[in-house]
């Protein structure tokens, strides 16, 4: 049987590292990573229908530090920083005694981010858009950009038939079991009102040569 492998974690320690970083030990390693997953849902409720790419999370032993990628850094820091302020004293309410520094930084090519192409398409999704003119459009987008291949999978009761299916759409190369591979994934889910749109997204950028 196939065993399925995450393009990321196959990855980590040689062309990827960690989303979250820190030492931890312990019953401590417990609560940091009930911490982390609480953080990511408190940032994705926050900061929803705004486009986010990847979140870093770095523990230090006096802070916290969420990097935050996003491809419209005006909606994330809102008017004279507003929004950016409201964040961190929602923050600090819902994690009392942590210290938190948030940074945020500016993806220059979101086609090239499957984190965003995942969320744009599942967007579009959830807005009744036909499915296929969405996916076939990111693809193009994402080549055209200086992406070397692309592949999408969406799963569900698409177009509101009764009757679950997959389909996948690729172009280029996905050269997914070469280590040196620079593959970004990512997956999120379209919620209409005929059920959940699986999303799953492989970008693949060309090839790191680790020195």
């Amino acid at each position: 049987m196939a065993h399925k492998v995450s393009p990321l974690a196959f990855r980590i320690g040689y062309t990827k590292t960690w989303r979250s970083s820190g030492y931890a030990a312990g019953k401590d390693y417990t609560a940091q990573v009930r911490f982390d997953s609480e953080l990511r849902q408190f940032i994705r409720v926050f900061f929803k229908g705004i486009p986010l790419g990847n979140t870093f999370i770095n523990h230090h032993s006096n802070k916290t530090v969420i990097i935050l990628s996003t491809s419209k850094t005006s909606f994330v820091l809102g008017k004279d920083d507003e929004n950016l302020v409201k964040f961190q004293d929602g923050l600090a309410k819902r994690f009392p005694g942590k210290t938190f520094e948030i940074q945020v930084k500016e993806v220059k090519k979101p086609e090239l981010s499957a984190t965003l192409v995942a969320d744009a398409v599942a967007r579009q999704i959830e807005k009744k858009m036909p499915y296929r003119r969405v996916v076939k459009s990111m693809i193009q987008k994402t080549m055209e950009k200086g992406g070397l291949g692309i592949k999408i999978i969406v799963s569900g009761c698409l177009n509101g038939n009764a009757i679950a299916r997959r389909e996948t759409y690729k172009e280029g190369s996905v050269s997914a079991q070469t280590l040196r591979s620079d593959i970004d994934y990512a997956t999120d889910t379209a919620i209409t009102s005929y059920g959940s749109i699986g999303v799953k997204v492989w970008v693949y950028k060309g090839n790191i040569m680790k020195v």
